[in-house]
């Protein structure tokens, strides 16, 4: 009886191949060939399955948005229950930095794929129709703070949502480059948010701190078979979020993604 193969499983694994090559030299010098040989298959074997790159870098980036979903889920769902809109914010923020090996790989290839995407329409496409999902998703929050009393109306806006989704892709620019370390970036990161919410309620920020540093330690993503550091990051295209369907399912969908 032929054996069944999981096709899934085997894009699946080509994709962590891919990722393994984008983040230590780009994407541009990842052909079909060296990802074959990086996953162990013939070329062969790799165009069963991808009949082009083009085909395989959007499977791999989509591959990898839905991992960055389900680790932004378990950083929102470990929060006590009812978490404030400040506590969701900083754990969907804190999540879209390099703050240990697993999320500082993800980064890489998200960098590779930027790269890449400033000239290639297909993935460019991919990259930016999520980001005013992601906008709107934060842009509830404050709206939501600022009916709980724990921000002024006035800042309650997409501008301001805006600010802070800029504020975390630049800290995280800083951390690859090695301008700040990952402690610097979250003080900067606690800066931005203390200068929009006040000072008040920082006493829970340790307590995210702790729900962040465990949901990345217990992440499932293995890339290949060398078990290398997990690779979380998205594109932030995902259906529009609102603050009403509740903090993990929005989160999952709003700022999961983002590449």
């Amino acid at each position: 009886m032929p054996k069944k193969v999981d096709h899934e499983a085997r894009r699946q694994e080509i994709s962590e191949a891919l990722w393994r090559i984008a983040s230590t030299r780009g994407l541009d010098g990842a052909s079909l060939r060296d990802v074959a040989a990086e996953a162990g298959i013939s070329l062969g074997r790799l165009q069963h399955y991808f009949r082009t790159k083009d085909e395989m870098l959007v499977f791999a980036l989509r591959y990898i948005n839905r991992l960055a979903a389900d680790r932004i889920r378990a950083r929102i769902e470990a929060l006590a229950e009812g978490p404030t809109p400040r506590e969701v914010l900083r754990a969907c923020l804190s999540g879209m930095l390099p703050l240990d090996d697993r999320s500082r790989v993800g980064l890489l290839v998200g960098a590779a794929y930027y790269a890449r995407a400033v000239h290639d329409e297909t993935l460019r496409a991919e990259a930016e129709n999520g980001i005013p999902q992601l906008r709107a998703f934060f842009a509830d929050q404050l709206r939501l703070a600022a009916d709980r009393g724990e921000l002024p109306p006035e800042r309650a806006t997409e501008d301001e949502a805006m600010l802070l989704i800029s504020t975390a892709d630049g800290l995280a620019t800083y951390v690859l480059l090695g301008v700040h370390d990952p402690e610097t970036a979250l003080r900067l990161l606690d800066l931005q948010l203390a200068n929009l919410f006040g000072v008040e309620g920082t006493e829970g920020m340790e307590r995210v701190d702790a729900v962040g540093r465990a949901s990345s330690a217990s992440a499932t993503a293995v890339v290949g078979a060398g078990r290398a550091p997990s690779v979380f990051v998205g594109d932030r295209s995902a259906p529009s979020a609102s603050a009403g369907d509740g903090p993990a399912p929005a989160a999952e969908r709003a700022c999961g993604k983002r590449a």
